[in-house]
């Protein structure tokens, strides 16, 4: 058995009456929804064409959702229904971020996922979807696919159908007939926020809460849009009145592209899922990471003397900033309170949890070389300090493999992202214990091993950035992505905070500063606002690309 969906657009007529009824059926909240209809028109009048899409939860095969779930909130029914558990979501969005469709959402009174669950609750008792049932033109079908006399089977069968980027898979279960890749293609036409019932709600979770908050406190459609349309100028849009704000709102403000497909109504982008705090986290991971690998490396190595004051030093920060790693982890969820599920009730196939555990025995593994440094446990100082630093390399890592599992961000699929994070995490502790130098003693070597290290990793760096901006990406959203680094959004944070604050000023000092220690900490400090930056766009710049 294996249930799906045929979307009819030979019959569609874009009453939203799907919209409606699964909204009735599940107390769906306002702002947010589980099926929802995309309208396009193309051409040029009087030559025109309106193109209505259902678009909802793929339901797939492979569903990249319930691989990187780290607590199985999202799972596989027998008869293949991707359902989910509200009870044990911990609200860490990476669902959204791995759905190539944009299916899923933070369901505001609950603070957890959700999606179209098929109506499973129905299906169960031998009814048809919501969706289904109350179409009033019979543009949805459902059934098993698997059945060769149901009406789903032979429609497959007979009808020319297409699926929703395909090359992502994931194999889904939702099919069109008569499809039109400017309404599936989502970077075919122009994402808004200013449809005209589309700005209920801007981004999602803790964001949507605030947004709301913002929007709606006095009821002003005016100041509401003020509020939730970062695009707009408030000030101007204000001196303009209300009739030119209505026009902004409903989208008249905008030139039309004449013979070009325009994308008249859809749902409000939810915005940046993964904001600063992942951004934060990634980064002080990296300092607590370096701050043990860079003094193991001159340990290892004969490279440097590794007194016991940079040693202690290196564990006191490594522990410090794993700290603040797991406070901005448990910050990013919707759901703070569950954040133990990781580890209490993992589901193993997510990075999430492979790296909730790594940072856990990363963090004993520092208090126990600590607590061996501190009682003289000299036995077993050698083992320990090599088992510290496969797991330090894992934490420094295993993000890039995360990243790798949300699907529905292309940029992120670089094979070059657990080199540049490695390489980051060389550097932040090279240049935290620069900035040290100033104010403890320092070994034999140390200053000149820190150099180094600093040397090296800027120049790995700029070459894997190079290779992550400059290769052949196989997809149209990594190519956006790029550009909105290099030349549109980011260009300014790109070329001024990462390429020129935080590698070619630090080379230039390291080179021609000399090797004293305020040289080494001016160079460090740069680095380190320099991996900030890199960070804070890697993650932020690949979620402008729309989804659906």
């Amino acid at each position: 058995m294996k249930y799906g969906f045929v979307i009819d657009n030979r019959k569609c007529i874009g009453c939203h009456a799907c919209t409606t009824a699964c909204k009735s059926e599940h107390q769906v909240p306002v702002g947010v929804n589980r099926t929802w209809v995309k309208q396009v028109e193309k051409g040029e009048f009087p030559n025109t064409r309106r193109l209505f899409s259902v678009m909802r939860c793929n339901h797939c095969t492979d569903a990249p959702c319930v691989e990187i779930c780290p607590v199985e909130s999202l799972y596989f029914r027998e008869d293949g229904i991707v359902d989910f558990d509200k009870d044990r979501c911990i609200g860490c969005k990476s669902c959204m971020q791995a759905c190539p469709y944009d299916a899923l959402y933070i369901d505001p009174e609950t603070s957890t996922a959700a999606k179209c669950n098929y109506c499973a609750h129905r299906v169960d008792v031998g009814l048809e979807p919501a969706c289904v049932n109350v179409c009033p033109e019979e543009a949805i079908i459902s059934g098993d696919m698997e059945d060769p006399n149901s009406k789903i089977t032979q429609l497959l069968s007979r009808q020319q159908v297409k699926v929703r980027k395909p090359e992502k898979g994931t194999v889904p279960n939702l099919f069109y007939i008569d499809a039109d890749e400017a309404s599936l293609n989502p970077t075919a036409t122009e994402k808004s926020d200013s449809y005209f019932w589309s700005s209920q709600s801007m981004g999602v979770g803790h964001f949507a809460k605030e947004a709301e908050k913002m929007a709606f406190s006095n009821g002003d459609l005016v100041t509401a849009l003020i509020q939730q349309k970062e695009s707009i100028n408030a000030q101007e849009l204000a001196k303009s009145g209300p009739e030119r704000s209505i026009d902004v709102l409903m989208g008249k403000d905008k030139p039309v592209n004449k013979g070009k497909a325009t994308r008249t109504y859809d749902v409000a982008d939810k915005g940046i899922l993964w904001g600063w705090e992942v951004s934060g986290y990634v980064w002080t991971k990296a300092i607590s990471a370096g701050a043990f690998l860079v003094p193991f490396l001159a340990w290892a190595f004969g490279f440097a003397e590794v007194s016991p004051m940079i040693l202690w030093t290196g564990l006191g920060l490594g522990v410090f900033f794993l700290a603040a790693t797991g406070v901005l982890l448990i910050m990013d969820l919707d759901q703070p309170k569950r954040f133990l599920y990781v580890l209490l009730r993992p589901q193993w196939k997510s990075w999430l949890v492979k790296g909730g555990y790594a940072i856990t025995i990363y963090g004993g593994l520092l208090s126990l070389l600590a607590a061996g440094a501190w009682f003289g446990w000299t036995a077993i100082e050698t083992p320990l300090m090599w088992l510290t630093a496969i797991t330090a390399v894992v934490v420094a890592i295993y993000t890039a493999f995360l990243f790798a599992q949300a699907k529905g961000r292309d940029f992120w699929q670089s094979p070059t992202l657990a080199i540049h994070m490695l390489v980051h995490s060389f550097m932040a502790g090279a240049g935290i214990f620069g900035i040290i130098s100033l104010f403890a003693e320092n070994g034999e070597n140390w200053l000149p091993f820190l150099k180094m290290v600093l040397i090296i990793g800027v120049v790995v760096n700029l070459f894997t950035m190079l290779m992550e901006l400059t290769m052949t990406h196989p997809t149209n959203d990594a190519k956006r992505t790029v550009d909105m680094i290099v030349r549109g959004r980011y260009k300014n944070k790109f070329w001024m905070g990462v390429v020129i604050l935080g590698n070619i000023i630090p080379l230039l000092i390291l080179f021609f500063g000399g090797g004293s220690a305020m040289m080494l900490a001016a160079a460090g400090a740069a680095v380190l606002i320099g991996i900030w930056f890199t960070e804070d766009i890697w993650v932020e710049a690949p979620q402008r690309i729309p989804l659906s």
